[in-house]
């Protein structure tokens, strides 16, 4: 059992001040709301309290600035500010330098090709929090499917209803290769997750799933 001390309750209050000013995509929901949802993930699935601490502050540097990355390790830690890098495919600064849409998605592209083969040998303390910060995602995706916004979910997302089937799917066939026979646990979050993914192609009308790669990009 993972016990909690004053430091969760502190990266709490960090998570709050910090994305402050954000809401989930489409939604007037505070994006907090994401971050507790993923320390949660993280510990009903084994985690340690530096893993639950790096889920709620997993977002910092890619939503609020490069500028947080010392902060986050004089304040929490070295293992703590390590996942939370590894968690981040791309700064709030380098993002805001794309302008047009053609850059945007340019850089979606880079970014997201690069964060898959970046998971691909993640360590696996950052790689439980990377899953549980993407299996609570899909199953958003998943709801708002189910619920009044049905495919136009996908005009939240920078490369649409295609791109973004291909990057959860290529995400899960990373998740199922790193499987251990002797982490039970792991092993079903990535089960878990693949099975969400499964059902969001499903709602979207997809014919297959195709993982998005270099011979796959999305127009």
């Amino acid at each position: 059992m993972t016990a909690l001390t004053r430091r969760f309750t502190d990266a709490v209050d960090y998570a709050r001040i910090a994305h402050a000013a954000q809401f989930r995509k489409g939604s007037r929901i505070p994006y907090l709301y994401h971050l507790i949802s993923v320390a949660g993930l993280v510990l009903e699935y084994g985690g340690t309290e530096d893993q639950a601490i790096a889920g709620l502050l997993h977002d910092v540097l890619e939503d609020c600035g490069d500028d947080h990355k010392a902060t986050i390790g004089a304040q929490f830690g070295d293992a703590v500010a390590k996942i939370v890098g590894d968690c981040t495919d791309g700064s709030a600064e380098s993002k805001e330098a794309a302008r047009t849409p053609q850059e945007k998605f340019a850089n979606w592209i880079t970014r997201k090709l690069a964060y898959v083969d970046h998971i691909s040998g993640e360590e696996m303390d950052s790689l439980l929090v990377t899953a549980c910060d993407k299996l609570h995602n899909a199953r958003a995706i998943v709801a708002d499917l189910q619920g009044n916004a049905g495919e136009s979910v996908f005009e939240r997302f920078t490369a649409g209803r295609k791109g973004t089937l291909q990057y959860y799917e290529a995400i899960a066939h990373v998740l199922l290769k790193r499987v251990a026979p002797d982490n039970r646990r792991f092993h079903e979050l990535a089960r878990e997750f693949d099975r969400t993914v499964g059902h969001m192609h499903e709602l979207a009308g997809a014919e297959s799933r195709m993982p998005l790669s270099k011979g796959s990009l999305v127009a």
